[in-house]
């Protein structure tokens, strides 16, 4: 199945990104003729290969490009493979998407909360959960150790100049103002200046045109998330 999904996505930048065999624990929702989900697949993304498909065939006559391109990918995929299709962004009420990328593949949460592949870095995105009826064998993979743990100098907690990176929260409207002021020409342009930071997976860094577009998406989504108002709670 996981060779088969992955030829239906061929071209463009999407791929399995692992998955579990669902447990009560896991929280998978029920399927929605009633039956419960065994088998649970992550679809994603790494580095720019995705962005670039992307940019060869978006229709500049949809409010939301990005987003209607990937669905139209993944309803494909779901289509053709007979899996319940759930999104990231879908809810609420919303997927424990990290607690199942965690379950799925070594990954891990970061200092500044993006979740870390080892091979990927901070560079690579979950874009769809599939959810299957049916027992799928799945590749085992070796356990890994957090790259974070080896990483003394952690420098993607030390170069926010929006200070929006605490230990216990990420404080979005700080990031989201300092990325509007001029001082923030470089976080605006080039991207996340925490998420450069990183030393793993620097062969899968994104496109700068890819960095501004979803600096920008973060932007509009934290503006008509709360307005005027303090985005840390």
């Amino acid at each position: 199945m996981l060779d088969r999904l992955n030829d239906i996505l061929g071209g463009t930048g999407l791929f399995t990104r692992g998955g579990f065999h669902c447990e009560v624990g896991d929280n998978v929702p029920i399927l929605p003729d009633g039956r419960i989900a065994r088998t649970l697949l992550l679809v994603g993304n790494a580095g720019p290969e995705m962005w670039r498909q992307f940019e060869k065939e978006r229709n500049l006559d949809v409010k939301d490009p990005l987003d209607s391109w990937l669905l139209q990918k993944l309803e494909k995929a779901s289509r053709a493979t007979g899996a319940h299709l759930l999104l990231p962004n879908s809810g609420p009420p919303f997927i424990p998407l990290q607690d199942w990328a965690m379950r799925a593949e070594p990954v891990f949460r970061s200092p500044i909360g993006i979740m870390i592949h080892p091979e990927f870095g901070l560079w690579h995105v979950y874009r769809a959960v599939l959810l299957f009826a049916e027992h799928i064998d799945l590749p085992a993979w070796s356990a890994v150790e957090n790259p974070c743990d080896a990483c003394e100098a952690k420098p993607c907690r030390k170069v926010c100049p929006a200070d929006a990176f605490t230990p216990s929260r990420f404080d979005a409207f700080s990031c989201v103002s300092h990325v509007e002021s001029a001082a923030g020409r470089n976080c605006r342009e080039l991207g996340c200046l925490a998420r450069r930071a990183c030393p793993v997976g620097r062969r899968y860094l994104y496109d700068p045109d890819q960095q501004k577009f979803h600096t920008e998406a973060m932007v509009r989504a934290v503006r008509l998330g709360y307005g005027s108002e303090d985005a840390s709670g």
